[in-house]
């Protein structure tokens, strides 16, 4: 760098020097961190060469001293490590990893909320009061429907608040004991997913949608979208999931006692896995491939009019198609987005008293998400499985073909028929 002058060597990993472009004659020194290749630059702020080898040497001890002990070496702000993270965030978004969407929403939880809140301090002086603070904090400067910040938006707006304290344990600014690990504010009214009652009702209305298009080209992105939200309802999948499935991805299957089922592997963010759904979901498959001009294995399912892959997964029709059936927002004032049809999946497998651990399973999450986003979820249905083995209620046999009657994610129109080999 041309404009150190003076540069004297102390030792190995250790100089001193004066700065060109500066008026002052004070010294800097450059320390070099064990281990890691890095170096960090001091203003040791005094013009005498003498006291500056000695203040260049302690931090040269303290340095080796902070890793030894896993103490952070770089001293940055929490703005400067947010900003850092969004950017991070951004990179993945051409990726293909993460969507503009999603960036979006993070940069804006940082930019209008986080940032404001904690600004320049230190990153190792953000704390567990810090953390526990921004609720009571949010609430009172911010401002949400009807004037109050509900307690799911809070609870985003925190998920990024701790991704940025991880990625600053992962980049050695903080210690890992600094992340968070309080369980977050938890709305209790939060409602995004449908009742059976306005599932129905969408599903009813759907069908009214579709034929009202203006033309061919929004008949084919309505069918389209309908077909779609019909596979987020029985299958759980995430929205990135759907955007990366490909014809490859899907299999028909048939079970040991010889009925048929849908086998997929979906790609989330960097990892694969499978999930089974009922043969419905292959005719809802079919009703697409139908209508695409994509239909090579390695060609995506869900596409534009021109056979492209879909980046927007029909999100303005979605939300055409639930302001028109009046369900765009959930009874406690929530926006609905395609992402409800999952949380959708999830009720109504739980209504229907699915295995808590084989629903966390076929979604990609864990029990504890499972539990924490739908405990509220306690049907009478599965009063038989609560009560079993209490004195006097006996358990009740199953209904014939060993199925109960109740609500699924299946829309309310005629069974889907089986598919052949010939079928497909």
């Amino acid at each position: 760098m041309s404009f150190l002058v003076d540069v004297q060597e102390l030792k190995d990993g250790l100089v001193i020097f004066r700065r060109g472009d500066v008026q002052h004659k004070n010294w800097y020194c450059r320390v070099r961190v064990p281990g890691s290749g890095r170096y960090k630059t001091i203003s040791l702020k005094i013009a005498d060469i003498n006291e500056a080898k000695d203040r260049a040497f302690d931090h040269d001890a303290d340095i080796r001293f902070r890793v030894k002990h896993d103490v952070p070496v770089f001293d940055k702000s929490f703005e400067e490590v947010a900003q850092e993270y969004s950017e991070r965030q951004k990179s993945l978004v051409a990726a293909e990893q993460l969507t503009m969407r999603r960036w979006e929403v993070v940069e804006g939880h940082i930019r209008l909320h986080l940032v404001p809140y904690i600004g320049n301090l230190q990153i190792v002086h953000v704390g567990e009061d810090k953390w526990l603070g921004y609720p009571r904090w949010r609430k009172e400067n911010g401002k949400g429907i009807g004037g109050k910040v509900k307690d799911g938006t809070i609870r985003m707006e925190m998920v990024t608040f701790r991704a940025i304290m991880n990625y600053a344990a992962t980049k050695g600014y903080i210690r890992e004991r600094q992340v968070p690990k309080d369980i977050f504010v938890q709305d209790k009214g939060r409602r995004e997913e449908f009742t059976p009652a306005e599932y129905r009702h969408l599903h009813t209305t759907a069908r009214t949608w579709i034929t009202e298009g203006k033309n061919d080209f929004f008949v084919w992105y309505r069918t389209m979208a309908y077909n779609f939200m019909l596979i987020m309802a029985n299958t759980g999948m995430r929205t990135m999931e759907a955007r990366n499935l490909r014809w490859r991805d899907v299999d028909d299957k048939i079970d040991r006692d010889g009925r048929p089922f849908v086998l997929m592997n979906v790609r989330g963010k960097d990892k694969y896995r499978q999930l089974v759904a009922a043969n419905n979901v292959a005719n809802y498959l079919d009703r697409i491939r139908a209508i695409s001009k994509a239909k090579k294995p390695d060609d995506y399912v869900f596409t534009t009019h021109k056979g492209e892959r879909s980046g927007s997964l029909y999100d303005g029709l979605i939300a055409d198609l639930l302001t028109v059936s009046g369900l765009l927002h959930s009874s406690s004032g929530s926006r609905r987005s395609p992402y409800c049809f999952r949380h959708t999946y999830a009720t109504f497998r739980l209504m229907e008293g699915i295995d808590v651990y084989f629903l966390a399973k076929q979604m990609g999450t864990s029990v504890k998400m499972i539990e924490n986003y739908y405990g509220h979820i306690t049907p009478a249905k599965n009063a038989e499985r609560i009560l079993q083995g209490i004195p006097g209620w006996e358990p009740m046999d199953e209904a014939p073909g060993g199925k109960t009657g109740g609500v699924n994610a299946a829309p309310a129109e005629s069974q889907a028929k089986p598919r052949t080999k010939k079928d497909k």
